[in-house]
């Protein structure tokens, strides 16, 4: 059949069951749009820029079982898009990037926005590949697909050649077969192995990544089979349901409230399922392994990278769990440490509730109310800085696929868009942003497209006049603030601007009649700008324990320099 290649991408997109694709046309696409235009199910939708193009991709992707596209122009398109397709390849988010090339067929040099792509794209993405005739393009997009879903998930670049877009060619009807997936079960040895030594431990616990997310009840079951606490990654919240008597806290180590450290420092057999030790789920490597760790992923290569480990399975973390539970024989009592759970974290709160502003608003104040208004599934985006590490402490999250945040590479700016491409995803479910002013000013003008198509989130916009947390970071060891105080700005008139309603609150007493007039609106499809007025004062455990932890690190010389530098400062007012 004759065909343009546009057409091949577009029903390769509408076969892969794609509802929207993400980005900015440009000359070499247009093609490509126009396809889309006509196929009935699938919506180009126009962002202000490709890098937020990425995180609306990577929100799909998180929200759901759909997997984000993104759609690009050669050159820049590409090179602004890297953050977000980065953010996505270090937290294994599946993304299928279209990265149109530059003209095959005519041999002219210096062709505009020529670079060579696949080396620009191939260090963030799991594959990256050019098609070379105009049949590849159906069976390479669909393969794509399937690629960047299978774990350890991730993104896959396809470029397509302007001129295979444009121009009319002779093809065979479009088919494609998937290739054989490579399924990693559980060596039975193994998994034998693993229930022997969690069933000969004293003090057994569970640690909980997202990868873990297809074992969830499962995991439940072997939790109560154990009597063990469950600690998640801030990734894996969700994964464990957090109102289970023995779901202990989202981090580990320093980082965390004392009832936590006490409970897990009688830990002497930790199981680790769907996770990979990386800075942030370590406390900046601050965690200590207890006697026995047992390592579970998808992914070999992560095993046994950061912490040494008793025994490495490689396999799928449902697989291993299924098999696990099975050999587990009884069930260990776990009433007395439900008890202390639940003691250290009315302990938490009730600290929480003492540090209530009369001039701001609290975070306790704050999540407590938005989790009373939102429903049980509400979606939560947060954004490199205090947001994560505050919403993380803070929600209480009993569904996975709730919790959307740059973790492992903590790129600024990923709230905004990322939560309008969980509203995309997910229109019948609230959606709420959770970004500091600086990361909002990255990407906030996204506003207008969610206000364009009616994605519609609640964004709330933590605002103290900084970069939060460098700020804070710099305030500890430095007593002073250099280059973190952010310009004033009038965040009513930006949201009037992009069509969106706006709503301020900046006491704890108003967030009860606030927050349900923004929902009401947002669950017609007007997004909101909340300005929060946030009170940073309490620091996160999270960055008390990093802090603390880096400082230890330090050789002792340094320390002292440090100390000496930051009281003669603080003397010296």
């Amino acid at each position: 059949m004759r065909v343009r290649g546009s057409k091949l991408v577009s029903r390769a997109l509408a076969d892969e069951g794609v509802k929207f694709t993400f980005g900015i046309p440009g000359t070499h696409n247009i093609e490509l749009y126009d396809a889309i235009e006509e196929e009935p199910d699938v919506e180009a939708v126009l962002v202000t820029s490709e890098v937020a193009g990425a995180f609306m991709g990577d929100g799909v992707s998180r929200s759901s079982d759909q997997t984000g596209v993104l759609n690009v122009v050669p050159g820049a398109g590409v090179t602004h898009s890297m953050s977000g397709i980065a953010e996505a390849y270090m937290d294994n988010v599946p993304l299928v990037v279209l990265a149109c090339g530059i003209r095959q067929d005519t041999g002219a040099a210096f062709q505009l926005h020529d670079i060579d792509q696949l080396a620009v794209l191939r260090p963030v993405t799991k594959e990256a590949t050019r098609i070379a005739t105009a049949a590849e393009i159906y069976p390479t997009i669909r393969r794509a697909f399937q690629i960047a879903r299978q774990a350890p998930s991730g993104p896959v670049a396809v470029e397509i050649p302007a001129d295979f877009m444009m121009l009319t060619q002779d093809v065979p009807d479009p088919v494609w077969e998937p290739d054989p997936v490579l399924e990693r079960t559980a060596d039975r040895d193994l998994v034998e192995r693993a229930a022997r030594l969690l069933g000969e431990a004293k003090r057994p616990a569970i640690y909980v990544g997202a990868g873990a997310v297809d074992g969830r009840h499962e995991l439940i079951t072997l939790a109560e089979q154990l009597g063990a606490p469950v600690v998640t990654t801030f990734q894996g919240k969700g994964v464990f349901p957090e109102s289970h008597p023995l779901w202990l806290w989202s981090g580990i180590g320093r980082t965390t409230p004392p009832f936590v450290r006490t409970v897990m420092e009688r830990c002497d057999c930790l199981l680790a399922v769907g996770c990979r030790f990386g800075e942030v789920a370590t406390g900046s490597y601050g965690m200590e392994t207890p006697e026995t760790l047992i390592h579970v992923d998808i992914d070999p290569e992560v095993l046994g990278r950061n912490l040494p480990t008793t025994l490495a399975v490689a396999a799928d973390a449902g697989d291993f769990l299924r098999r696990l539970t099975t050999l587990i024989e009884g069930k260990r009592p776990f009433d007395g440490l439900a008890r202390e759970i639940a003691e250290g974290h009315e302990k938490v709160g009730r600290n929480w509730r003492k540090s209530a502003s009369r001039n701001r608003v609290t975070p306790y104040a704050f999540f407590s109310s938005l989790q009373r208004h939102c429903g049980d599934d509400a979606i939560y985006t947060t954004d490199s800085g205090n947001g994560t590490f505050l919403a993380a402490e803070h929600l209480r999250l009993n569904h996975p696929r709730c919790f959307l945040g740059p973790i492992d590479f903590s790129c600024m700016g990923y709230s905004v868009p990322a939560s309008i491409g969980a509203a995309f995803a997910n229109p019948d479910r609230d959606v709420v942003t959770l970004a500091g002013d600086g990361a909002f000013l990255m990407t906030g003008l996204e506003a207008l497209t969610a206000a364009t198509y009616g994605a519609a989130p609640l964004i709330c916009v933590l605002r103290d006049g900084k970069h939060g947390l460098i700020a804070e970071f710099q305030k500890i060891p430095l007593n002073r603030q250099t280059c973190s105080v952010l310009p004033d700005f009038s965040l009513q008139s930006l949201a009037e601007a992009v069509g969106c309603r706006y709503f301020r609150v900046i006491s704890d007493s108003e967030l009860d009649s606030v927050l349900p007039s923004a929902l009401e609106l947002v669950r017609k499809r007007t997004p909101v700008i909340l300005e929060v007025a946030i009170d940073y004062s309490d620091k996160t455990y999270f960055s008390r324990g990093v802090v603390t932890t880096q400082f230890w690190r330090y050789p002792w010389r340094e320390r002292l320099r440090m100390l000496a530098r930051a009281l003669l400062r603080r003397m010296g007012g």
